[in-house]
């Protein structure tokens, strides 16, 4: 008789969650880029309105522009705390790793993933990790997951529920001049493997406003898919067939997501910036 699958023992303790401190003083540090980039967010009504609830999306170029909004408009839209799973190489660099701590993001380990869900919390995951961050030219909005299953496995093992959503908008904020995949061929690869780094992290080299690399203060749009129930694969984290099920739900209600976006995109007067700007000055002096 076969045996039984054992569930993920989780870390000692999860990682420190954000005080009410924390999220009042990071939503005065986002205010500025949030008046710029003036998010729009579709829904937000299919977001479970309690329990712990896994919110798996589509990695947009950096993930610098867009990710602090998202946590921003779950925050103050729905009083959700997200707590996000970081790629390992944000936890090599001083100081900057202390301030993702600070605000909720942990290393992106299974341990400290199962931590968070034996407690509960509310959990950011990026399947598309520093690959989808670091696109290269043509995958813009594309979703760039490989085989990875694991955070269906853990959703299944655990009963989260997957909350799939789209971002579309930072994408946009940059033109990829060289590829990261174009510099793998020249010297930098030699000091990447000196380095001991990954050749999937290579930065590429963008075009912002004008030759400079500032990001265009592009519109940014999210919208939220109804959530998918793991309740239904219960017991099978171990079952690639059921894992590979949830992945494929989730994937494809992503992609739903970024094409309805880029439609409501492309129908909105305000989506530039200066067309905002006039928008809230007739509203300052209506």
């Amino acid at each position: 008789m076969s045996k039984m699958p054992t569930r993920t023992r989780p870390a000692a303790r999860v990682p420190g969650h954000p005080t009410a401190k924390d999220m009042r003083e990071l939503t005065r540090l986002l205010q500025p880029w949030h008046l710029m980039t003036s998010p729009l967010s579709y829904g937000l009504d299919n977001i479970p309105p309690r329990g712990p609830r896994l919110f798996v999306g589509n990695h947009t170029l950096f993930g610098l522009l867009d990710a602090p909004m998202l946590f921003l408009e779950l925050y103050t839209k729905r009083k959700i705390v997200l707590r996000s799973l970081g790629d390992h190489i944000h936890f090599r660099v001083p100081l900057w790793r202390d301030v993702l701590r600070r605000y909720g993001v942990v290393d992106g380990t299974r341990e400290n993933c199962a931590a968070l869900m034996a407690a509960g919390e509310s959990i950011l995951v990026f399947p598309g990790g520093a690959r989808e961050v670091f696109k290269r030219k043509g995958e813009k909005y594309k979703l760039l997951w490989a085989k990875r299953v694991g955070f269906a496995r853990l959703a299944i093992e655990y009963g989260y529920p997957i909350v799939p959503f789209a971002a579309v908008g930072a994408d946009d904020a940059w033109d990829i001049v060289v590829s990261g995949d174009e510099l793998i061929p020249t010297p930098v690869q030699a000091v990447l493997q000196r380095l001991g780094l990954r050749t999937d992290a290579l930065i590429p080299i963008v075009r912002g406003i004008g030759p400079t690399p500032l990001p265009r203060p592009e519109r940014l749009y999210f919208s939220f898919a109804p959530p998918v129930d793991t309740q239904v694969y219960r017991g099978r984290f171990a079952d690639e067939a059921a894992c590979w099920e949830v992945r494929e739900q989730v994937r494809r209600a992503i992609e739903a997501g970024v094409k309805f976006l880029l439609k409501e995109r492309k129908a909105d007067p305000q989506r530039e910036l200066i067309a905002r700007l006039r928008g809230m000055r007739r509203v300052r002096h209506g």
